[in-house]
This record gives structure tokens, C-alpha cells and sequence, in this order.
């Protein structure tokens, strides 16, 4: 292949690939360059601030009763060896392709223009979504500690419940207000992050160390309890594997610890959106593989630790499942540690709100920069360096969302394009070593093919855990989208611009 062959990429039509090297080269345009200005501090502190949720207060208890009991510390190792997979495939290409876009933009340099639109098209929705999900939880965190001060908001503005209508003036207000942020500077935003984040793992420290003092031995036998038939969802709510295969998983024993594996994987989701800051990151070769990798160990042993700690705590079958953490303090008769788990859960929100919403507007502004979609969202803002436009623009469409939508009309969100995205790295990593062999990578992810194909199995096999519907609602939004890019990006896009030229 000639010099100019790998700046232009290869191919033609839908499957045309954008060159690493014409993603940087794009990059330099005065108009469309973000500034730099994180640390692989900054990157770590964003991976956590976005894993660590209320996951960790809530879906620990919840698993150990109703899946692994106290084993359920081994599904979060085992969750945790999936994610790092995936992880080490994310850090290859982060490193190799600095620049913004995450999956979407590993995916324009290895697979081709239409599989990088439909990641694309699949990420910007499900972190828009999510944001505005996460949104509404926060909300109502708030709205619970407001009325402990004997301050009530009115039905019309607390959101959707029981039926009756309303708007969740606080969900909308919290996405607007973090829009501003983000709209004013990524170093502004990373030193919020980092103030949240550092209050919500020292919360969940202390919760651990408390915690720790209450522990009976007695709670953690069985430590793997009996196998029983699982007693799931029917229809379209059942799991894909089991409409497809007819196999129905087991609650408890060994297969209720790979069954509980598939629960709590979705606790970690979040670590990827390091990669979509490559492009605004000082050193993004050394720093973006520290940022992933770094974050995706603390949320691993933070959360291995909580998980001990509550099925210590008490036993597993007498867990709580709405606030399994809190409760398990307030039945030892400790209301203090259950509030202080409330606040962490709270500010916890904050931060994951955020960087969901940095996500999604760093993926709508490198599609927007290659034409994909409308380039009037590809600007930069001449004082702040942030893609304002598109920060803007998404926000605005966020909090509407975050105050009209109900979480209890929501689930999955974010999973099954999460999973997607890894698939689609995961092969991206395979194929960019085959085609460009020669390309500097100042991180190499280690036994190629072999790392990344177990990525991409366990991630299909995650993904046929997901109930039915979930793939439906995931098939519709991608017809959606093969429409909307064969009426506008293809004729717009600025790669099929420059091979016409």
C-alpha cells in the first residue's frame, strides 16, 4: 500500500476506512481541535467517577441474595477478567488512534464508514439515555433528603409516578447545570469529577471499614449455596439464549456464580468512555491504556470488597433488595452509616450523570467533524476548546428527556451497545494489526488473536443474556439508523468527499 493510499484509507462506498493517519491529520484543523489538558489522572478519576454508582450500594446485596449468596464476590472477579479484556483491546486502540470517538472512531480506522455509524449512532443514544436515566435516580436521592428536612416539592415537579404526570424539575436542572460545566472546559469538569469522586470513595471506604467491625463469620457459610432452577422472566422478557436454545439458568452453585457474572457486568460499564477523552488527554499513548486499565482495577476491588463486607454483614438470604447496604446497617441498629450510604449514593449520581453526558457529546462531535452528521455540531468553542455545540445541543435533549421520563419505564439502556462496542474493538484490534502492521503502538495488547477473540465470545455470550425485548428495542434504533445515514451521511461524509475529489 502506498504512503498515499494509508493517509487517504482503504476501500470505497460504505465500507471505506478512514487512516489513522488523516483521524489525526483531522484533529489539527483549527476549527475542530479540542483542547488538551488531562492527565492520565484526570482519566482514572472519570473511569471511576462513572463505574462507581449506586451499583455498588444496591446491586451487591441484590445478586448475593438472589443469584450467588456470599460467592457473589467471585462473579465481580469474573465480571471484572471479562471487562479487562475488553479493556486491554480499548487501551491498543487509544493509543494507537488518539482521538475522539472511542468504539466509533476505532471502528472508522479498522472495519469501514457504515459499521463505525452504527456504533456511533448505538453509543450516542444509549449514553444519552443512560445520562438522562441517571438523572432521574439522582432526583429522587434528593427529593428523599429534602423531605427528611421537611421540604417537599409539588407533584407537577417531582416527575411520573403512580401514573400521574409531572416534570422532574431537578433531573432537568442537574443535566443543564452539568452541561455548563462540561461547555466551560474539560479541566473544569475533571477538577468536579474529581471533588465527587473523592467524596464517593471515601463513603464507600468508610462503608467497608465500618462494615468490616460487624462481619459474623457464621453469614458466609454456604459460601456457594445449593444450585436451584432459576425462576425467570417468560416471553419477550425471557433471556435471547433462552428463546434460542432452550436453556434456562441456575440460581446458586457454580452456574449461579456465571450466571450473577452476567448481572454484575453491567456494574462496570462506564470504563470505555476513558477512551472518548483521548483526544483532549497531554500524552494520550501513555495515559489513555493507564486511565482504562487503573480504573477498571480500583472499581474491581472496591467493589469485590463491598460485596464481602454486606454478605458478611448479614446473611445472604435476608438481604434487602432495594438498599440491601443501608438496610444491613439499620437492622445492626446503625441509622448513621445507612444516611452517609444514602449521601454517597447521591453524589455518586453526579458524577456518573457528567461523564455519561461527556461520553455521548464527544461521539456526536467526531461524527459530526467526519460529516456524518450535521459539521455545525463539530465546532469548538474559541475560549473554552470544548465541542460546544454539540454539548449544547445533546444537554438540551437530555434534561427534556430526564424530566419527562419515568426510570421505572427504562431498563438495560446502556448494556447491549456496550457489549456491541466491545465486540467491534475487539475485532478492530484484530484486523488494524493485519492491514497496518506497521503503525507505532505505544500499547500492544498481548496475545493477538487470541485476547481479543475471548473478548468478543465473552461479550456475545453476555449479550444473549439480555432479555429479547432488549434486543428488539436494540434492532429498531439500528434501522433507524441505517436510514438516517443512507439519506444524509453517506451523501455528506467528508472521507467520500475526498475519493470523489
Amino acid at each position: 500500500m502506498s504512503s498515499a493510499q494509508q493517509v487517504r484509507g482503504r476501500g470505497r462506498g460504505v465500507l471505506r476506512t478512514k487512516s489513522v493517519e488523516q483521524s489525526i491529520q483531522d484533529t489539527e484543523e483549527p476549527e475542530h481541535t479540542l483542547k488538551k489538558s488531562l492527565s492520565a489522572l484526570d482519566l482514572t478519576v472519570f473511569g471511576v467517577g462513572v463505574v462507581i454508582g449506586t451499583g455498588i450500594f444496591v446491586l451487591t446485596g441484590k445478586i448475593a441474595k438472589e443469584t450467588a449468596g456470599p460467592a457473589v464476590a467471585l462473579s465481580f472477579v469474573l465480571a471484572g477478567a471479562v471487562c479487562a479484556l475488553a479493556a486491554l483491546c480499548y487501551a491498543e486502540f487509544a493509543s494507537t488512534v488518539p482521538v475522539a470517538g472511542s468504539a466509533y472512531t476505532f471502528s472508522y480506522a479498522s472495519l469501514g464508514e457504515l459499521p463505525a455509524w452504527i456504533i456511533g449512532w448505538d453509543l450516542v443514544l444509549e449514553l444519552a439515555l443512560g445520562c438522562a436515566v441517571v438523572a432521574v435516580g439522582w432526583s429522587g436521592y434528593i427529593r428523599s433528603l429534602l423531605g427528611t428536612a421537611g421540604w417537599h416539592l409539588p407533584q407537577s415537579l417531582s416527575g411520573t409516578h403512580e401514573g400521574r404526570f409531572g416534570f422532574d424539575v431537578l433531573a432537568c436542572l442537574l443535566v443543564l447545570a452539568l452541561t455548563a460545566i462540561l461547555v466551560v472546559g474539560m479541566k473544569l469538569s475533571s477538577r468536579v469529577t474529581t471533588v465527587v469522586v473523592g467524596v464517593k470513595v471515601t463513603v464507600v471506604l468508610i462503608v467497608v471499614i465500618v462494615g468490616s467491625f460487624f462481619i459474623t463469620g457464621a453469614n458466609y457459610h454456604p459460601f456457594i449455596p445449593d444450585s436451584e432452577p432459576s425462576h425467570g422472566a417468560g416471553g419477550m422478557a425471557a433471556p435471547l439464549s433462552q428463546l434460542l436454545f432452550g436453556f434456562t439458568p441456575s440460581d446458586f452453585g457454580v452456574m449461579g456464580i456465571f450466571a450473577a457474572a452476567a448481572v454484575v457486568f453491567f456494574a462496570f460499564i462506564g470504563f470505555d468512555i476513558v477512551a472518548t477523552a483521548a483526544e483532549e488527554t497531554r500524552n494520550p499513548q501513555r495515559d489513555v491504556p493507564r486511565g482504562i486499565l487503573g480504573s477498571l482495577a480500583i472499581c474491581t476491588v472496591l467493589y469485590v470488597a463491598v460485596s464481602v463486607v454486606v454478605t458478611g454483614m448479614e446473611k445472604y438470604s435476608h438481604l434487602s433488595t432495594d438498599a440491601p447496604l443501608a438496610d444491613a446497617f439499620k437492622d445492626l441498629g446503625h441509622p448513621f452509616w445507612a444516611g452517609l450510604i444514602s449521601f454517597g449514593a447521591a453524589v455518586g449520581l453526579t458524577s456518573v450523570c457528567m461523564i455519561l453526558l461527556l461520553g455521548q457529546s464527544r461521539v456526536f462531535f467526531a461524527m459530526s467533524r467526519d460529516g456524518l452528521l450535521p459539521q455545525v455540531f463539530s465546532q469548538v468553542h474559541p475560549r473554552f476548546g470544548t465541542p460546544y455545540r454539540s454539548t449544547v445541543a445533546l444537554g438540551a435533549v437530555v434534561a427534556v428527556v430526564a424530566g419527562l421520563t419515568s426510570i421505572d419505564e427504562l431498563a438495560e439502556l446502556v448494556n447491549i451497545g456496550t457489549l456491541f462496542a466491545f465486540v467491534v474493538v475487539a475485532l478492530g484490534v484484530i484486523i488494524l494489526r493485519r492491514v497496518r502492521p506497521e503503525l507505532p503502538r505505544a500499547f500492544r495488547t498481548p496475545l493477538v488473536p487470541l485476547v481479543p477473540v475471548l473478548s468478543v465470545l465473552a461479550s456475545l455470550w453476555l449479550m444473549l443474556n439480555l432479555p429479547a425485548e432488549t434486543w428488539l428495542r436494540f434492532g429498531i434504533w439500528m434501522v433507524v439508523g441505517f436510514l438516517v445515514y443512507f439519506l444524509y451521511g453517506r451523501t455528506h461524509s467528508r472521507l467520500g468527499s475526498r475519493d470523489r475529489a
